[in-house]
């Protein structure tokens, strides 16, 4: 397990000042990126090796939104290994040990230079410590795209959506996501199947259905075919 202490900054709260959900993912990313730097796996050795790890799918559940200035501790471990996918859980907790989100995720280990899932190195399965899997209800990595959407304007990828891969960072496309909530929709729940990879100049296609407290976007190329799909439910009820 790895572990890092922050305090909320104004640049990641809301209008609300309280932390919005893309600077948790942001919180999230990093602690793994730590996790690794330490092991000596991280971004160098990956791009020396032609490798990189591609997000598939995230589940991100919400128990309370940190207020700026509030001191939280970031966690993270792999709980699993499976050919060339690696399972990973995080936690974000307040200093007095309140769960305040936690999240499970599911990477694929790609080969840069084969453009095809790889096998995990002796030595990232020397490094890596697995820890029990954290104990909450794991949705299906597979997001079902309605029927019936509502197209939206279509728009470019930019230059700041991209990441040292070289594609838009998974993060970003929750961001473009959140664009078509109504307002006062306060996430409680967020799930994200990555399914290729948009890279700059390309053009991104949003599709918006609503079922319920339900918001599902499909953030499609110009063919129609999903980039990613992101899907925001509302719980108000247990949501501060």
């Amino acid at each position: 397990m790895y572990q890092f202490d922050s305090r909320i900054r104004y640049s990641e709260i809301d209008s609300q000042g309280k932390i919005t959900l893309t600077s948790i993912i942001d919180y999230f990313q990093d602690c793994s990126t730590f996790h690794s730097e330490e092991l000596g796996v991280g971004i160098d050795y990956l791009r020396d090796q032609k490798l990189a790890w591609v997000l598939t799918s995230w589940q991100i559940e919400i128990g309370r939104y940190p207020e700026f200035g509030e001191k939280v501790s970031v966690k993270t471990w792999p709980y699993g290994f499976q050919g060339f996918f690696g399972y990973r859980n995080f936690t974000m907790e307040s200093e007095h040990g309140e769960l305040l989100a936690y999240a499970n995720s599911v990477w694929v280990l790609l080969d840069l230079k084969k453009k095809r899932p790889a096998k995990l190195p002796s030595l990232m399965q020397e490094v890596y410590q697995l820890s029990p899997q954290l104990p909450m209800e794991c949705d299906s990595r597979k997001i079902q795209i309605p029927e019936m959407a509502e197209e939206k304007e279509r728009f470019p990828v930019h230059k700041y959506h991209i990441d040292t891969n070289q594609h838009v960072n998974n993060g970003k496309y929750v961001s473009m996501a959140q664009e078509y909530l109504p307002l006062g929709f306060k996430i409680g729940k967020m799930r994200a199947e990555y399914r290729k990879a948009a890279v700059y100049k390309d053009v991104i296609c949003p599709f918006v259905a609503s079922s319920g407290e339900k918001i599902i976007v499909n953030l499609a190329d110009e063919a129609g075919r999903p980039y990613a799909i992101v899907e925001l439910e509302e719980k108000n009820d247990s949501i501060r």
